[in-house]
């Protein structure tokens, strides 16, 4: 009698993977926050003293500014995304398992070789490929993973329904358009590497690139999550089909439009985009049921809803900037909405909701930390929008002395958020333990 080996479906060796799969969500998230804290919004935060103090960007290089995106797109969001991305595919497998902790290695020293060379200039010409070579294999290892995930149909009532959900087609898109801004500055470090005497990309090429990273990744992955998670943890209608599907045309359209150089066509587009989707995911409907506050605190929905008017404001002030800006500050102050206002709002918010959950942690470590965080940041982001137009463009000088305070407070929302968030998961208590104790205690099959 032959016997052929199969996989190992106990429930020993499934909570196993999972608890592994927690683990290195885990990874993921505080690196996540590493970089978010100090090569992100403390770089950011040293970057607008220097601005303040000269009165201009022209006092500061270029691959400062570039390097502190950088390290808050692909460091703080994209490692987020990628992380709950693995997360959510099943580890069938050992090989799952050290395939996402290749990709994790990969990641984050892709990223941290990259902020080394933008900031110190140490051995650029070798250092800026070489981190984009580093992002691109992790990319590309996260794709061939995702791609072995077969999603299952949906069914409503018992019944199969046919197609995707449009939540899974908006991260997808995300998820494109994240690959295609790793390919986008692979291609353009080796050409700096190789032909410039600069560290950082010509101003027209990354104005191209900052469309496809704001609009082609940010924009979608959290319209996606909050077409998935709202419904439940707001208490609001599911969202519009039709108005989802007319949402992701016009933003696929602006970012190709916004690639080829048509800037104000593109911030047309895309503000036609942001203007829709709170209609589309029915944000400001009223409650249908009551939202999902466990272990979170209860000012959750009101946040989780003014993340779509920040979006809104970021478009809106890209078309003014298309028409009007002169030196940078009403560009700045569309991207800060659209990045901090948008963005980061939505993590502080719909963060300590899930990633305690998805980590196997069973409660956030402060409530009150949570608020805190999002008024800091809120209080900073207003000031920070409102007057890097006036001071950049010379509208109003008094303007220069409110851009420190605006850094100060977002700065200070950030770390607490990112200690609320790091005690959580370091000193949270297991949701694994009681079940390993009950697993221990089974007897042997």
């Amino acid at each position: 009698m032959t016997l052929t080996h199969q996989p190992d479906t106990s429930i020993q060796a499934i909570l196993i993977r999972e608890k592994q799969k927690s683990l290195l969500l885990r990874a993921w998230i505080l690196a996540g926050l590493f970089f978010m804290a100090l090569p992100g919004t403390l770089l950011g935060f040293s970057n607008l003293m220097a601005i303040s103090a000269g009165h201009g960007l022209a006092s500061l290089p270029a691959a400062w500014l570039q390097g502190h995106g950088h390290a808050q797109m692909f460091g703080w969001i994209g490692s987020f995304v990628l992380g709950i991305g693995f997360y959510s595919q099943p580890a069938r497998s050992r090989g799952a398992l050290r395939a996402q902790l290749a990709c994790f290695v990969l990641w984050t020293m892709g990223v941290a070789l990259r902020w080394l060379a933008s900031v110190y200039g140490w051995q650029w010409h070798v250092l800026l490929p070489v981190s984009a070579t580093l992002e691109l294999i992790a990319i590309l290892l996260f794709l061939r993973s995702a791609s072995q995930h077969k999603i299952p149909e949906p069914t409503q009532a018992g019944q199969p329904r046919q197609g995707m959900e449009l939540w899974m087609v908006s991260v997808l898109l995300a998820t494109a358009g994240l690959a295609a801004a790793v390919i986008f500055n692979f291609v353009e470090c080796l050409h700096l590497a190789l032909r410039s005497t600069d560290t950082s990309f010509p101003h027209g090429l990354d104005q191209r690139y900052l469309i496809l990273l704001g609009w082609g990744f940010l924009a979608p992955i959290v319209w996606g999550f909050s077409a998935r998670w709202f419904h439940a943890f707001l208490g609001i209608p599911r969202p519009s089909a039709q108005l989802l599907k007319l949402t992701l045309l016009l933003d696929v359209a602006g970012v190709l439009v916004g690639v080829a150089g048509f800037t104000l066509a593109a911030t047309i587009l895309l503000t036609s985009a942001a203007c829709l989707v709170p209609f589309a995911l029915q944000v400001m409907r009223q409650v249908q049921g009551l939202p999902k506050l466990l272990g979170i605190h209860p000012s959750f929905p009101f946040f989780a809803r003014i993340t779509y008017l920040w979006l809104v404001i970021a478009a809106g002030m890209s078309i003014w900037a298309a028409l009007a800006d002169q030196h940078g500050g009403i560009w700045g102050a569309s991207r800060h909405a659209l990045t901090v206002g948008f963005a980061a709002t939505m993590v502080f918010s719909i963060g300590p909701r899930i990633l305690p959950h998805f980590t196997g942690i069973r409660a956030l470590f402060s409530k009150r930390l949570m608020l805190l965080s999002l008024l800091l940041l809120q209080v900073g982001c207003t000031l920070r929008v409102s007057s890097e137009p006036l001071a950049y463009e010379g509208i109003a000088n008094f303007a220069w002395k409110t851009l420190p305070i605006s850094g100060m407070l977002e700065l200070s929302g950030v770390l607490v958020f990112a200690v609320n968030i790091g005690l959580t998961l370091l000193a949270g208590q297991s949701a694994f333990a009681q079940t390993d104790a009950g697993v221990k205690a089974m007897p042997a099959a």
